[in-house]
Parts: C-alpha cells; structure tokens; sequence
C-alpha cells in the first residue's frame, strides 16, 4: 500500500491530515500497521487531554507485541475514533480511512514531519 501524498508522517509511523479550523486528523501508517500484525485491542487518549509531539498517548496490542502510540504534533484531544476502539482490526484494514485513531486541535505548527516520499524512503520503500 502506498503512502497518500495528501498526508505529513513522523518517523515514529503516525500520519497527521492537512489541518482543517485547527484539527489534524492522526493514525497510524500501513507500514506500522503490516509490522505490528493483527491489532486486537487500542488504547487512545481521552478527549480533552492536552498532549506533546512525541509524547506517548497510548498503545496498540497486536497478536504479535504491543506498541506504544505517540503523538506527532501538540495539542487538544478533541475526538477518539469509537469504530476503532469497538474494532481494532480497523487499524489493519483501512489504516489511512477507517483506522483513524484520534482528531487534535493544534497548538502550533507541527514540525519534523516527512512528506509521503520522505517516509517512503524513511522505511526503505
């Protein structure tokens, strides 16, 4: 699967959404998705916590591991993804549709984020 070019990517394999009145829309990618195996369980940030770029905010339980799921931009958790909470697997099927995680008012803009090419060649595509 290849990475949209309308979204921004960190090294730590989320993506974040072009901003709309100030809330990106954040996941993560196909690539952490096939990595981690079949997700089976999300733990997402509560809505209202106020987070930090490159904070943990979270975990992803596969069949494989568990993972930690860190934010790539600062800001407000204004809205989990409850389809994804109720069916992990989502994260696997549609990582970059469906499986998005949660929704962030920004403070500021994000910095140190990769265009699609960057992160493809980033996890050697």
């Amino acid at each position: 699967m290849s990475n949209p070019q309308n979204l921004t990517y960190s090294k730590e394999h989320e993506w974040l959404t072009a901003v709309e009145d100030g809330v990106a829309t954040i996941g993560i990618t196909a690539f952490a998705a096939d990595a981690l195996g079949d997700v089976v369980y999300v733990d997402l940030p509560e809505v209202g916590r106020t987070i930090a770029a490159g904070e943990t905010v979270g975990e992803l339980e596969s069949t494989k591991s568990v993972s930690d799921l860190y934010t790539p931009a600062s800001g407000e958790v204004v809205e989990v993804n409850q389809a994804v909470i109720d069916d992990p697997a989502l994260v696997n099927s549609s990582p970059f549709e469906d499986g998005w995680l949660f929704k962030l008012r920004l403070e500021g803009e994000p910095e140190g984020l990769l265009s699609a090419d960057e992160y493809t060649a980033h996890t050697g595509g």
